[in-house]
């Protein structure tokens, strides 16, 4: 099979589920506003669905909720399975979806996470259902755009199936329910800043809860409730007053967030679409900070699958499908969240203008940056401070990153220290010797405030 065409208004609800009730197996690949989306069908069910909008950290928001229930999957390994799989370039994961012989590289680190016992095959198909409704929602937002339908591919190793229309109910249902909040959020990816205004007295508002104000500082809305291991709708919920009165706003989505559709556009077609009403008070009545189990008619476990490691039921627990949140789970443990405590991170760099581009972009949060722009002198420096996180420039006279990272792994006190290398070039990071000396991720130059806060939120939260 291989057919292409372009669709406009609710054509992409419409194209879903022709595929699903022909039964057919093929790939679904949509382009729209440069982003690419694909989604794998056989024989009418959905084994995996992803789109080109940094899938990785999709991935591993996703994976920190799940390890909440599974003890060995450790922030480690999450970080082994971003360098071993993570494309280097943007350019080159839209070129991976764009050819469908290519298996989706996040696809292929949760394949490799079954293969090595970090995950249950089960757990692993819990994991992709929830990588699948958060992609389908987003799809289901689409206006226009153009599609194909390509060949499957053959040897992707198939870990669940999922019923496309029970996706469907699912993603409306969580479609409607952000309709509440328009026009003020139109994006899981806004930004929400508490905003101080002598207007607004302290006792026109319930408290805030204090973890939840600290971390309120250029996170969106879907990284926040991921740190609080919440459901976004119930932070969203939880904001909203605020919003409606001025003493949180909300900016934009970052790049390349803001290229995604928007959650109900004025006059969108979907809001035509969802007849059925429900009610926001009961939606948001049920816990939804775990995963659902896996329902037989919802998700078809794939048979030849080998059956490896089965967890203790002590470690890992089946979360539950539900269409309600519990106010409880606003209630947030040192266990998910370190806000509180003030972070020290050390910055290693011969560049006085690097140093003081991330002291800037750290300001004003919970964090102590210490700069050192003498590599030599830094292992010395680094053993008094005694930092939580270490960035290091790969690239410096005297001592090159790769070495000084080796030296400070060889101190007992810093091999579980988080040390992230920063690379001025795309292409340098050799992730098999940054994996070797002891790395635990990379952030290229230039970067932006929000990718400095994205790897610092991943290693200390």
């Amino acid at each position: 099979m291989n057919n292409s065409g372009a669709f406009t208004k609710l054509r992409p609800l419409s194209l879903l589920r022709q595929l699903s009730n022909c039964f057919d197996s093929t790939c679904l690949q949509a382009l729209s506003n440069s982003i690419c989306w694909s989604i794998y069908l056989e024989q009418g069910k959905i084994t995996y669905a992803t789109h080109s909008v940094e899938p990785f950290d999709r991935l591993e928001r996703h994976l920190r909720r799940l390890s909440h229930q599974i003890p060995l999957l450790t922030n480690e390994v999450r970080v082994q399975v971003r360098l071993m799989f993570e494309p280097d370039s943007h350019t080159q994961l839209i070129e991976d979806d764009s050819n469908s012989r290519n298996h989706p590289p996040e696809y292929q680190a949760i394949s490799w996470l079954v293969s090595q016992q970090h995950l249950h095959s089960t757990q692993a198909a819990v994991l992709i259902q929830e990588l699948v409704k958060e992609v389908i929602e987003s799809f289901l937002l689409i206006r226009e755009g153009t599609y194909e339908l390509t060949e499957p591919i053959d040897r992707m190793p198939r870990i669940c199936r999922l019923d496309v229309e029970k996706i469907l109910e699912r993603c409306q249902l969580r479609l409607q329910n952000w309709q509440a909040f328009v026009p003020q959020i139109s994006s899981p990816y806004q930004r929400p800043y508490l905003l101080m205004n002598s207007k607004i007295e302290e006792k026109d508002l319930p408290k805030l809860q204090p973890d939840l104000t600290d971390w309120m500082k250029g996170f969106s809305l879907c990284h926040l409730a991921t740190i609080l291991n919440q459901d976004e709708i119930q932070l969203a919920h939880t904001l909203y007053p605020y919003i409606l009165k001025g003493a949180i706003v909300l900016h934009e989505p970052d790049p390349p967030y803001d290229k995604l559709p928007k959650i109900f556009e004025e006059q969108s077609p979907l809001a035509k679409l969802i007849t059925e009403k429900v009610d926001i008070k009961q939606e948001l009545n049920t816990t939804v900070n775990s995963y659902p189990n896996i329902f037989e008619k919802n998700i078809a476990p794939v048979p030849q699958l080998p059956r490896i490691y089965e967890p203790p039921k002590e470690n890992f627990q089946e979360p539950t499908i539900s269409n309600n949140i519990n106010p409880d789970s606003q209630r947030v443990t040192a266990a998910t969240v370190t806000a509180q405590k003030v972070h020290k991170i050390v910055s290693v760099d011969d560049s006085p203008t690097i140093l003081k581009e991330i002291s800037y972009f750290l300001e004003n949060e919970n964090f102590s940056v210490v700069t050192i722009n003498d590599p030599v002198k830094a292992v010395l420096s680094i053993i008094r401070h005694k930092p939580d996180l270490i960035l290091l420039d790969l690239n410096m006279l005297g001592i090159d990153g790769y070495e000084l990272c080796r030296i400070i792994r060889n101190n007992s006190i810093f091999q579980k220290t988080p040390i992230i290398f920063v690379t001025g070039s795309k292409g340098i990071v050799d992730k098999v010797k940054a994996k070797l000396v002891g790395a635990s991720g990379y952030l290229t130059k230039p970067f932006t405030r929000a990718e400095l806060l994205k790897i610092i939120f991943m290693h200390l939260t």
